[in-house]
């Protein structure tokens, strides 16, 4: 009989360890007054998952025959706890005990039945499976609405026509992959956003996209204009590679995604910038200012000629059929030539961009000591297909973290601090959901949110990673030498990741990824994002299915478990520990790191851009004297906080003592906000992490100097280096708010 893990009590060495069960199948049995029904995943008719049926007249959940045949999922413990007993690690110890691949792989089943893109009346059933969930967990349940502009395709087609007569159609449809899936509901492969367009011309092929391409093939004298553009997928944004291709004269872009294990073809956006383009820096709520389709700041925001996903199949027959010059040697492509022809493709794309209401589903669990604190996990619900890795693996997730919390809320916890579970909707068209929320409630969060917590993709393959502003590393550190590594028998996911090449690798929040994007660089509230897998063949496409996962991504949902165990132990940390985990000088000495590397790029003449020479007088002075500060002000706080913690008492000075400093370290990540924001880009408040507007800056920190850098090459050598300089001064003032924050001090 196959063999089960399931979390077992903590050891000497305060590690969760698994213990192995029998997989049977369980009979669990419902007290009567439980409305969140504990153990198990959602089956009941109302909550729309087919995958469990209910017997009320006995009580039970019987497994259908689907989950007969589950791989070794498990079943959790019942846990005999003394609810008069309650303390922090008591409960952690619950939260991780609780853990059940079972109940996961039921709601990505339930999340993954239909294909659910926002603002689709399919997508209606996550938002009501999700609202049932909480409100079955008897979880204070609220959603709020907004009518946003999101794009969807009406008609496409492709033929290429070759030097000998013939004619070629090809398919811009996928096969059916998912076994009780409603294929036909799957959208046409589109980009969301795209102008419509038609093009009858010569294919020619641009390797990425990039500027350092373009510049390659004008080398060999071909010239991409007037011509149908064909890219691969790599680091650029969608619309920026559209964006490059129409600078050079492109009629029309089509891309591709290779690799051995890729079908299918990659949906996505290429809309700039994020939120509903129609109240950029505004909530689109009812009633609120919404700019016309053809003002020219919503205009700006989309590409101008037509764009459209390509499979790797339909590439390969275009890319074969090119002539013309060989590629350069350092794409390292197995082409025989880049064209321009002699195939023409003849394209067609219509799309309509439309008002649609997308709606974010919140469960609020109110603290008891400070209800006025907010930790938030987030992740958002909508899909391009059926999504069971993006974004679903994380919804599933969240939704267990909800019902181990209801547990233990049942068993007597109540956080410190107001715990709030976030599900986001129209992520995929470019942060929207997640977006106008945080621009409603901007004043609230500013003042009121301790961090922002976010998962996408919980689970893409194998591997840990994890990005955070760097006042987390310390608990992301700590909190992962608590979870069992999913893949590795005996270690935890700390030592499997530590053991990896990169070893504990944080990245940085600069990029605009994911719903931390409006959290970091727009309210600057401190974030972290995890993930297991980097990277996953069938991403944005229909294969992306509940069977891909169960035969690929994730067989045994044992990762799953693990992302859930890091997530939602971080968030009880941040909402039960007395004084904040924060650590500033982590901050401080990334901060000290990134002068390092700016100053010998200026000081050797290191290109940021492929154009940029050295600038003299540029000094790095003022970011010395200010992260100075920061340093100072940091060890001031740790050593507060040191003291504050081996107190005993608990009266109202200490209390206030601890709320005091607990303010400062919450707020000191919204010192490195900038009232103007990133010139040009003013919606970009965070002058340490942020979108660069030169995609191919090789700066992914200090946004503001990174655009002044790439600007530079385009002004005489006096204007560039004041620009330079004056964007260093703007971080260097950045950090010394922040410094001053965390002194909590008036000059």
């Amino acid at each position: 009989m196959p063999l089960n893990f399931v979390w077992g009590p903590e050891d000497e060495d305060g590690v969760y360890k698994p213990e192995y069960v029998e997989a049977r199948r369980p009979r669990m049995k419902l007290k009567s007054h439980n409305t969140g029904r504990q153990g198990q995943g959602h089956g009941s008719k109302e909550e729309g998952c087919s995958g469990r049926c209910r017997s009320e007249s006995k009580g039970t959940l019987r497994p259908t025959k689907r989950e007969s045949r589950a791989k070794s999922l498990h079943y959790p413990h019942s846990t005999e706890i003394n609810p008069n007993a309650p303390n922090a690690l008591r409960f952690r110890q619950i939260f991780l005990s609780s853990a059940t691949n079972y109940t996961i792989a039921a709601y990505l089943r339930a999340l993954t039945l239909h294909p659910h893109l926002a603002g689709t009346a399919p997508s209606l059933a996550t938002v009501n499976y999700v609202v049932s969930h909480f409100k079955n967990l008897s979880l204070q349940t609220h959603t709020a609405q907004y009518k946003t502009l999101l794009s969807y395709p009406t008609h496409s087609s492709l033929s290429a026509h070759f030097t000998n007569g013939t004619v070629h159609d090809l398919s811009l449809s996928e096969p059916s992959k998912n076994d009780n899936g409603d294929d036909a509901a799957v959208v046409r492969p589109y980009h969301a956003y795209s102008p419509s367009g038609t093009a009858f011309a010569k294919a020619v092929f641009v390797n990425y996209g990039r500027d350092v391409d373009f510049e390659a093939i004008k080398e060999l004298n071909v010239s991409v204009k007037g011509c149908v553009v064909i890219a691969r997928r790599g680091d650029l944004p969608r619309g920026i590679v559209v964006q490059k291709a129409e600078e050079n004269g492109a009629v029309a872009v089509l891309m591709y995604t290779e690799g051995e294990e890729v079908k299918g073809f990659e949906r996505g956006t290429v809309m700039s910038g994020v939120g509903d383009p129609l109240s950029p820096g505004w909530a689109a709520v009812d009633d609120a200012e919404s700019l016309e389709l053809e003002d020219t700041q919503v205009l700006k925001r989309f590409p101008n000629i037509p764009s459209m996903p390509l499979s790797v199949r339909a590439a390969q027959i275009i890319l074969d059929s090119l002539g013309g010059a060989p590629p350069p040697e350092i794409w390292r492509v197995h082409l025989r030539a880049v064209g321009p022809g002699p195939t023409i493709l003849n394209f067609t794309y219509q799309g309509e961009k439309k008002v649609a209401t997308i709606h974010n589903v919140f469960a609020v669990i109110r603290g008891s000591e400070e209800p006025d604190r907010y930790v938030l996990l987030g992740n958002h619900r909508d899909a391009w297909t059926y999504g069971a890795v993006d974004p679903n693996s994380g919804t599933a997730a969240l939704l267990d973290i909800a019902r181990r919390y209801a547990l233990m809320m049942r068993l007597g916890w109540q956080p410190r601090r107001t715990i709030i579970l976030c599900s986001w909707d129209a992520e995929e068209f470019g942060m929207i959901g997640s977006t106008e929320w945080v621009e409603q409630n901007l004043v609230n969060l500013g003042s009121k949110a301790v961090a922002y917590l976010n998962v996408d993709c919980a689970v893409q393959g194998p591997g840990f990673f994890v990005g955070a502003t760097p006042q987390l590393d310390s608990l992301l550190l700590e909190v992962t030498k608590k979870v069992k590594d999913p893949d590795s028998e005996g270690s935890t996911v700390y030592e499997k990741w530590a053991a990896t090449n990169a070893g504990t690798n944080i990245q940085r929040l600069s990029g605009v990824d994911s719903d931390f994007a409006p959290f970091v660089q727009h309210a600057g509230v401190p974030s972290i994002d995890i993930y297991y897998g980097r990277d996953f063949p069938v991403y944005h496409t229909a294969f992306d299915s509940y069977e891909w996962m169960t035969n690929n991504g994730d067989p045994l949902f044992h990762r799953h478990v693990a992302v859930a165990g890091i997530w939602g132990l971080l968030a009880l940390h941040l909402a039960d520990d007395s004084i904040l985990p924060f650590n500033y000088l982590s901050y401080a000495e990334q901060l000290q790191r990134y002068k390092r590397i700016l100053s010998n790029l200026l000081d050797e003449n290191v290109s940021l851009h492929p154009t940029y020479k050295k600038k003299k007088n540029v000094s790095l002075h003022p970011l010395t004297t200010s992260i100075q500060e920061l340093v100072s002000a940091a060890k001031e706080a740790e050593d507060e906080a040191k003291i504050l913690r081996q107190q005993e008492t608990t009266g109202d000075s200490v209390v206030l003592k601890k709320r005091a400093l607990n303010d400062r370290l919450m707020l000191a990540e919204r010192g490195f906000l900038d009232v103007d924001g990133l010139q040009g880009r003013q919606w970009f408040k965070h002058l340490i992490y942020g979108p660069p507007g030169d995609h191919e800056s090789k700066l992914d920190f200090f946004p503001g100097v990174a655009d002044a850098i790439s600007q530079s090459t385009r002004m005489s050598q006096k204007e560039s280096q004041a620009a330079i300089q004056h964007e260093i001064w703007r971080v260097s003032r950045a950090i010394q708010r922040a410094a001053r924050a965390l002194e909590g001090e008036l000059t």
